[in-house]
């Protein structure tokens, strides 16, 4: 069945290259690249119909950390789509990796920063556009929605206690955590409603998050594992309240 699908921070990286594979399967999806910047979204979606002949992206102005915004986006959305949304993509993030980030002399504007993004951002968003959500959990003819949160390695508590740990990201790492805390409650709350709420982490990938970090993976890559945990299908068919990477099942 095609499904409507919401993408955010999906003008470039990996984002982009979910938008790219989710509008490339045979069902169809209408896929909504989400972009906080006007100009960048709606080239890219001039991009995807021009190089890949995806003219299923629709673009929509989003800025996460904006609630008129958010707010704005999910009117269209409802508008259009006759009140459904099927699939949330939490793909946009910060990570100020550019600034000081050490635990004993992080400035906290720094922290405020991550946490305005990639937890606050997060949770506004998902509250917007949970109404939508339900309606087609409501539908009964359809799959069950989905949440997705595209995380980091460096969100797990258990990979930063190791003695082995060396990225102590402070407001990065912190922020990522506390929204997989989030995504951990969320998903006991709507799994009796039939929606299914996951983590997903790529792994290190180059992207601008990282100043395109060398020796990380590509983002086609991440963008074809976070298309499959969109769509939860085969045997990953009603999994929710899990993280999960390229590799198995992660340790939060």
């Amino acid at each position: 069945m095609s499904r409507i699908i919401l993408v955010t921070g999906a003008n470039t990286g990996i984002g982009y290259d979910t938008v790219r594979v989710l509008a490339s399967k045979p069902e169809k999806h209408t896929v909504y690249l989400a972009s906080r910047n006007e100009k960048s979204g709606k080239d890219a979606q001039a991009k995807l119909q021009s190089e890949h002949n995806l003219h299923n992206v629709k673009f929509v102005q989003l800025d996460i950390t904006d609630i008129e915004s958010v707010q704005k986006a999910k009117a269209i959305i409802e508008k259009d789509e006759g009140g459904l949304l099927d699939v949330l993509v939490h793909n946009a993030g910060v990570g100020n990796l550019d600034q000081n980030q050490v635990a004993s002399t992080v400035d906290l504007s720094v922290i405020r920063s991550a946490m305005e993004t990639n937890l606050y951002g997060t949770i506004q968003t998902t509250q917007t556009f949970l109404p939508l959500l339900r309606a087609a959990a409501a539908a009964g003819n359809r799959p069950k929605p989905v949440i997705l949160l595209n995380t980091t390695d460096m969100s797990s508590n258990t990979v930063q206690a190791r003695p082995d740990a060396f990225l102590h990201v402070t407001a990065y790492n912190t922020s990522k955590a506390a929204a997989n805390s989030y995504m951990i409650a969320l998903s006991h709350e709507l799994r009796g409603e039939g929606i299914l709420v996951n983590c997903i982490t790529p792994g290190f990938t180059s992207t601008k998050l990282n100043n395109y970090g060398q020796g990380g993976g590509s983002t086609s890559e991440a963008g074809e594992l976070l298309a499959k945990w969109s769509l939860l299908e085969g045997e990953l068919k009603g999994k929710t309240g899990l993280f999960w990477s390229y590799k198995g099942e992660f340790a939060w």
